[in-house]
């Protein structure tokens, strides 16, 4: 089992000069994070008609998998100068666009594994959004599981109606560049729980 000090050790080491050991923190926090997740999602992904939803257009996962790196993103929560830190490490990311009403900034971190993460941070330390909320009770840590599909709405409603599964938002909601998104906060493994979130991307122009 994970020690709490492993995850932070790994989120250090994104900050690392090296960037073998940049990757190498990366691969542990991915493999965490979608670990947690993988027993809820081979249930969803029996479903025929959710899999395909988690496979659209370029997303696809390797041949052979039910599901892989390309359709997963580990979501990791950091304080702000933590966020900055891991930011000027990895040659200063673009920040996503994500909609002001929303308490989050973020930056994503490829690797050429296909391992991708997306580093979050609160924009109000002291206040009482989603990410605060968590820095606050857990510390930094994996906050949640990304999720890509090609239909947010459908994919909810599957869940919904198929695994009696409540979202969090009772519509879709606008994400970050120009994405749509809804959560979960699903049961894991050991009575705990996860949050997953759907991401419909935005449709690129022809």
């Amino acid at each position: 089992m994970t020690d709490a000090s492993d995850i932070t050790r790994w989120i250090t080491q994104l900050a690392d000069r090296d960037p073998q050991n940049r990757a190498e923190a990366a691969l542990r926090l991915y493999l965490e994070g979608s670990g947690v997740c993988t027993p809820l999602l081979k249930q969803w992904l029996a479903d025929p008609e959710f899999r395909a939803l988690t496979l659209p257009g370029e997303m696809k996962a390797p041949a052979g998998s039910g599901f892989g790196p390309a359709s997963i993103v580990v979501g990791v929560a950091v304080r702000p100068e933590t966020f900055e830190t891991i930011r000027t490490a990895n040659n200063s990311p673009s920040l996503a666009d994500v909609p002001p009403d929303q308490d989050a900034k973020e930056f994503e971190l490829h690797f050429e594994t296909r391992i991708e993460l997306d580093i979050l941070t609160t924009r109000d330390p002291g206040g009482k959004g989603a990410i605060a909320g968590f820095l606050e009770k857990f510390g930094e840590g994996i906050q949640q599981i990304e999720v890509y599909v090609g239909d947010v709405d459908r994919a909810t409603e599957i869940l919904r109606l198929r695994f009696g599964l409540k979202p969090i938002y009772p519509a879709a909601r606008a994400g970050a560049a120009g994405t749509r998104i809804n959560f979960f906060l699903a049961p894991a493994q050991q009575g705990k729980k996860v949050l997953i979130e759907f991401v419909e991307a935005k449709t690129k122009n022809p």
